[in-house]
């Protein structure tokens, strides 16, 4: 049977049934920039920056099914500017002083920045006085890093089965939080095992005592840019309870 098609920047797409966009590109090595997709979970589209122009109209390319004859434009200097934009709003709205960061070199927050020439924040700093967590004795959660893409609260309650973490409040008062009465990582079931644990593309959840162990240059991120690393999120099977671990 012969495999039906798309283009994505004048390059022909091979898809399968029920695969989105983003999927199919990915599957195909064509990298759109995303941050809350996850190839384990089913795809929300928060972040929108993954968002394409396909036959003229816009799309998140994460949730949208791919479709013979589709004509997706990914890179042109309009859609770039506007996920640089985005880039800029999150690089800003939360404590993203990479220097500082353990997960430097590991982000995709700050990956996405290098591979699109983010280089400056442009817009004013909110500065968020959101408290670091160090009450749990293998975690360290810096609520100031979060960028609200969800996938440590569909990993807790869809892998782990524990729903650790939720969103609370509303617009820019919206940020991260722990489900429990003390608002404690602590007093949770929480483990450093749990799938929530290995999922945030910035540094909110950070393992305790492993801070800098892998030294500048040798990092995820320094040694091939995010683009490079585009097998690492095409599709896989769904993780299942206790997998991933």
């Amino acid at each position: 049977m012969t495999s039906q098609t798309f283009t994505i920047d004048g390059r022909e797409v091979p898809f399968e049934a029920g695969q989105t966009v983003m999927q199919a590109a990915l599957t195909a090595g064509v990298f759109i920039p995303h941050l809350c997709y996850h190839p384990e979970f089913k795809p929300h589209g928060s972040c929108k920056l993954c968002t394409v122009m396909v036959n003229g109209r816009p799309a998140t390319s994460c949730t949208l099914p791919a479709a013979a004859g589709m004509e997706v434009a990914s890179n042109t200097p309009e859609i770039l500017d506007k996920r640089r934009m985005l880039l800029q709003m999150l690089l800003v709205e939360g404590n993203h002083f990479c220097p500082s960061c353990e997960k430097s070199g590991q982000c995709k927050l700050q990956a996405l920045g290098y591979e699109l020439g983010v280089m400056t924040p442009h817009f004013t700093h909110f500065y968020p006085d959101r408290p670091v967590d160090a009450s749990h004795h293998d975690v360290l959660l810096d609520f100031n890093r979060c960028i609200l893409c969800e996938l440590c609260i569909r990993a807790s309650a869809e892998v782990d089965r524990k729903n650790v973490f939720a969103l609370s409040g509303r617009g820019l008062k919206k940020h991260l939080i722990v489900n429990a009465e003390s608002g404690r990582l602590a007093d949770t079931d929480f483990a450093l095992t749990d799938k929530a644990a290995q999922v945030c593309p910035v540094g909110v959840i950070l393992p305790k005592r492993r801070g800098f162990a892998v030294p500048i240059g040798k990092r995820r991120f320094d040694e091939k840019p995010i683009s490079a690393h585009v097998a690492e999120f095409a599709p896989v099977a769904p993780a299942k309870q206790g997998e991933g671990r």
